[in-house]
């Protein structure tokens, strides 16, 4: 079994005391996002989890653990957002030196190979246009050239709740295209340029569930929670599916995602995770770190 922690949530900046918590008791709960009444016993045990897939934006607050996960004997790998975007699409998130400065550590403990950098996702905007992306895509690069991979891209997805975040800031007079090569001016020339500076700083550059066809400029379609990442890295090979519950571009093989929605403090306007900033600050300052389930008290119900 892979563990997700979490598409939903960054477990890792906001939730380590719980996760580790969790790992200890060697279980967690978590309610059906859809059907909050039915609520699964997930085990953590070590000779349960074949490895835990981490998404996070800061892993500072788990970096102190992870040697104890390692002595339990976890197999991990990191996701790891850094995108620089203006504080109008990102109103919390670490300022980028702080959070490159925190990817180099995690690579350097854990190893090149299990930190992947996500430019994700490709938000086009009059404040971010192909130039901004260009720019601010080959100095993260430069950045993380050796303490990393892998990059991972997508465009933005325009979530009914996407949708109505970004309307009000067109109402401020920031212009928002449609999110298509067709309505981005020099959308191939970006593509070209991603792909250059990806090759240039030895990063193979990948999609991620993106419905485009990127295969033309270079960019193949990849998974995030990836079998054939963890035979290589691990050398750990599952007979895993396709996730059926992830949407039909998503490659990503079958996880139990712990986490759980409302729940993250970054305040990102492009997020799917999160309907309500002010709901997910509320969640959080309830969130009990010795409950079975990130929030709440849920009792398994099978």
């Amino acid at each position: 079994m892979i563990i997700s922690a979490s598409r939903r949530t960054d477990i890792p900046a906001f939730y380590a005391t719980w996760f580790m918590n969790r790992i200890r008791a060697g279980a967690c709960t978590v309610p059906n996002p859809f059907n909050p009444r039915q609520v699964s016993r997930i085990s953590l045990r070590p000779e349960d989890v074949d490895v835990i897939v981490f998404w996070t934006r800061n892993a500072r607050p788990l970096m102190a653990s992870l040697d104890e996960l390692d002595a339990r004997g976890y197999r991990y790998y990191f996701q790891y957002t850094i995108l620089d975007y203006p504080r109008l699409w990102e109103t919390k998130t670490p300022p980028v030196e702080t959070a490159i400065e925190t990817f180099r550590r995690l690579s350097e403990r854990v190893g090149r190979e299990r930190v992947i950098w996500r430019y994700d996702p490709l938000l086009f905007s009059s404040l971010t246009d192909a130039a901004f992306h260009r720019e601010r895509f080959a100095w993260i690069a430069a950045q993380l050239r050796g303490y990393t991979e892998r990059v991972v891209i997508s465009v933005v997805d325009m979530y009914r709740k996407v949708r109505s975040r970004l309307r009000n800031r067109v109402a401020q007079g920031v212009t928002i295209p449609d999110q298509t090569p067709e309505s981005v001016p020099d959308f191939e020339g970006l593509m070209h340029s991603l792909v250059e500076t990806a090759t240039r700083c030895k990063m193979e550059i990948v999609s991620c569930a993106e419905e485009l066809d990127l295969t033309g400029y270079g960019v193949q379609p990849s998974k995030c929670i990836d079998d054939a990442l963890i035979a290589r890295v691990f050398g750990l090979r599952l007979d895993l599916k396709k996730d059926p519950g992830q949407r039909d571009a998503c490659g990503c093989v079958t996880s139990r995602d712990i986490g759980m929605y409302d729940s993250c403090l970054f305040g990102c306007q492009y997020c799917y995770a999160t309907r309500s900033f002010a709901r997910a600050a509320a969640n959080y300052a309830a969130h009990d770190p010795e409950s079975p389930s990130l929030l709440g008290w849920h009792e398994a119900t099978n």
